[in-house]
C-alpha cells in the first residue's frame, strides 16, 4: 500500500508540474506558474525514490502505468474531456503490466 500510495503522490505531482509548464507554455499563462510546477516536479521525483524497491528502472517501469491512469484522471477531472473506451483499455493493459512487474520482482 505505501508503493502504490508514492506513485499516486508522484502522478499527482508530476501531471501537476508538467501542466504548470503545459500553461505557461501552450495557454499563455504567467511565467510565475513556473514556480509550483517546478515545486511539484521536485516533489515527484522524491516520491518515486523512496518507492521501496532496489532497482530505479523497474520502479520507473512499474510507475508508467499509473501515471497513465492518473493522466487519463486529469483529463476527465481536470481538463473537462471524457477519456474513451480505446483511452481506459489502454490505461488497463499497462495496469496488468504494473502487477506483473512488481509482483515478479525480486524480493530483496
Amino acid at each position: 500500500m505505501k508503493t502504490l500510495a508514492l506513485y499516486i503522490i508522484a502522478a499527482a505531482a508530476e501531471i501537476g508540474g508538467c501542466f504548470a509548464f503545459w500553461a505557461w507554455w501552450r495557454l499563455d499563462k504567467s511565467a510565475l506558474w513556473l514556480l509550483p510546477g517546478v515545486g511539484l516536479l521536485i516533489l515527484f521525483a522524491g516520491a518515486l525514490a523512496l518507492v521501496e524497491q532496489a532497482a530505479a528502472g523497474r520502479t520507473f517501469a512499474a510507475y508508467g502505468g499509473i501515471y497513465i491512469l492518473a493522466s487519463l484522471a486529469w483529463l476527465w477531472g481536470i481538463e473537462g474531456v471524457r477519456p474513451v473506451l480505446t483511452d481506459w483499455a489502454g490505461a488497463g493493459l499497462c495496469l496488468t503490466g504494473v502487477v506483473v512487474i512488481l509482483l515478479g520482482a525480486p524480493k530483496g
